[in-house]
């Protein structure tokens, strides 16, 4: 048999699209000329050629005609009474070209040669994905959702390669069905049993970076600059941005006319909460804009430490504070600094009240001069904060925070 077929026996070649042609025929090339080794002791005097469009494959064998007699080396020479059985016509010192029929090989050294075929162009595949999503990290990609799982969710690509998205990379709302389309950023690529993982996630900055990017042209463009992101996923977000552009109101860019820039932003994120706020390097106006909503009295900054003590009104502490701390613990990641929300003692308080020292009997003394070190000197200095809020930033336990709750409120209630 001259020639063969390789569609047959090597299907690999149709999956192959993504793998260039030189390198394909270098990879069958490689393979072949190996078994030539084994057999010939040499593949200097071989040549292969291939077909990559039809999958035919032919090796030549190259001799020169020499005297009879005169022959030394058999793979580079001939005996001419040999040659002319070949073709009459061949004169001493011709090269002679033979087809080399693959059969020759014998049926186990073809099997092998299949087999590392596929696993070299197993490997080009691997090697041409992991490169193609390696130069994707931080970019969004769609996905059509094939299954889903407790832990993850499989998605296919346009090429059908498969991307992860673990539970954890997304929105504690998200909800998936098969076939639903879903965007998401390229965190990572990685190997995992010889196979590249690509992994997925909706609730990294980058994901909310990049949807910024394509609803806001301005950043796009690089007028307008995100200098930072947080985010608590699916509850709140925070993005400090800076314009490069006088005449541009970054924060207005971003939000859009009526909010029409920033609405889908939100959808696609679960209805997260997204505060855009205008970076700046003035501290205490970056802390001031980070805790919005809240609107702050007075703050006392610490640089050398990077601590601020935050004063408002005592219906602001909770606005500062947000749900489950949510807007607090933003704030620090944004600003760099550690808040301590505290009520403005300098308000005229027209709520009655009533200090600390008066539970002397019923709270220990210890306990009250903690409570005092972080700035709770009244009953309701105390009340206004929630339960973790004081467990956070006292030395006290949770039972113990609890049980002074409870005095207070049972004082409150029978007045």
């Amino acid at each position: 048999m001259a020639s063969i077929n390789l569609i047959e026996s090597f299907t690999e070649f149709k999956e192959a699209e993504n793998i260039d042609r030189p390198t394909l025929m270098k990879v069958l090339e490689d393979v072949f000329k190996t078994l030539l080794r084994k057999k010939y002791g040499s593949d200097e005097n071989f040549d292969v050629i291939v077909n990559t469009e039809k999958g035919d494959l032919e090796i030549l064998r190259r001799r020169t005609i020499v005297e009879d007699g005169t022959v030394e080396d058999e793979n580079a020479q001939i005996a001419y009474s040999e040659a002319i059985l070949v073709e009459p016509d061949y004169q001493v010192g011709e090269d002679l070209y033979e087809e080399v029929e693959i059969m020759d090989f014998g049926r186990r050294a073809i099997l092998a040669a299949k087999q590392t075929l596929t696993a070299r162009i197993g490997d080009l595949k691997k090697n041409i994905l992991v490169k193609k999503y390696g130069d994707r990290v931080g970019e969004i990609v769609t996905g059509e959702v094939y299954q889903v799982w407790k832990k993850e969710v499989l998605l296919l690509d346009d090429e059908g390669n498969e991307l992860i998205l673990p539970k954890s990379e997304q929105i504690p709302t998200d909800y998936f069905k098969k076939g639903e389309n879903v965007r998401a950023v390229v965190k990572k690529v990685e190997m995992k049993n010889n196979s590249p993982l690509i992994i997925l996630s909706r609730t990294h900055p980058s994901f909310l970076a990049k949807l910024l990017e394509i609803e806001v042209p301005e950043i796009f463009d690089g007028l307008i600059v995100i200098k930072k992101i947080v985010r608590e996923p699916g509850e709140r977000a925070k993005v400090a941005v800076e314009s490069y552009d006088d005449r541009i109101d970054p924060v207005g860019a971003c939000v859009g006319m009526k909010g029409s820039r920033i609405h889908g932003i939100v959808r696609e994120l679960r209805n997260e909460n997204i505060d855009i706020i205008n970076y700046t390097a003035n501290i205490q106006l970056l802390i001031q804009r980070a805790l919005t909503p809240a609107r702050i009295s007075r703050m006392d900054v610490d640089n050398d430490n990077k601590y601020a003590s935050v004063y408002l009104k005592p219906d602001q502490v909770s606005l500062a504070i947000g749900k489950k701390g949510v807007n607090i613990k933003l704030a620090c990641e944004l600003t760099g600094y550690e808040i301590d929300v505290f009520r403005d003692e300098e308000q005229e308080q027209t709520e009655f009240d009533i200090d600390l020292e008066e539970f002397a009997d019923e709270i220990e003394a210890w306990v009250i001069d903690e409570l005092k070190r972080i700035g709770c000197d009244t009953a309701r200095s105390v009340l206004d904060l929630t339960t973790e809020e004081l467990v956070r930033r006292s030395d006290l336990e949770e039972e113990t925070v609890q049980d002074v709750r409870r005095i207070l409120q049972e004082e409150f209630e029978k007045e």
